[in-house]
């Protein structure tokens, strides 16, 4: 993973935040449409923050260090463990901090902090083919174009197209507890909690248990 030094820091997004979170969403409208529609009132806020409530979803506010200024804010959204220990990123620059690359700092900051503080192997971001800023920062910081997703997510009155791209994470990678050891045909197995192999030669194919879910729009 690109190793970028950070002028920001990431602050989990809270009920506190509603004010000031509302008012650079409405500052920026033009820079979020038609690429993402955030909450831009108390009651919007508030169905807003209601996602995060059972842990598959966190949001954060990208803030400027020397300032404490919030530049954007970044999801990780839709948590899947088991086989897959996967999620999807969405992020937003707030207008009076855009075009400096603080977002791609913001996204660089949320990536360390889902492979080692959550343990999770894989994100993925979905981002309009003409959102040009978003795909900078996915590009720049090391993710893999997978193709076009038709029709992907429903967005501003319409469903969207969508690029998808994805990165996992880098080696050494420690594991969540929740990838169990699956044992293969010989009874073997593979023990993920400590990356140590045992003599195997054919492991079971089971399907992700769960539904992967997409994520936001993601734009700079």
């Amino acid at each position: 993973m690109l190793q970028i030094p950070s002028r920001v820091e990431l602050h989990p997004l809270t009920l506190s935040d509603q004010d000031e979170f509302c008012t650079l969403v409405r500052a920026s409208s033009e820079l979020h449409l038609p690429w993402m529609r955030l909450p831009t009132n108390a009651q919007e806020f508030m169905g807003w923050m209601r996602r995060f409530d059972d842990g598959t979803n966190q949001g954060f506010l990208v803030r400027v260090r020397d300032t404490g200024a919030a530049a954007g804010t970044v999801n990780i959204n839709s948590i899947v463990r088991g086989r897959y220990q996967g999620a999807s990123l969405g992020y937003a620059a707030f207008a009076p901090s855009a075009g400096q690359g603080y977002m791609t700092e913001g996204v660089a900051a949320t990536m360390r902090y889902a492979f080692t503080d959550l343990r999770l192997h894989r994100l993925e971001a979905g981002i309009q083919p003409a959102n040009k800023a978003s795909l900078a920062v996915v590009q720049r910081l090391g993710f893999q174009y997978e193709g076009l997703a038709p029709a992907y997510l429903y967005i501003d009155g319409a469903w969207r197209d969508h690029e998808r791209w994805s990165i996992t994470a880098p080696n050494p990678w420690t594991p969540d507890p929740s990838l169990r050891a699956r044992r293969s045909t010989t009874g073997c197995f593979r023990d993920f909690g400590s990356l140590k192999w045992y003599e195997a030669f054919r492991w079971v194919d089971q399907s992700v248990a769960g539904e992967v879910g997409g994520g936001d729009a993601s734009f700079e």
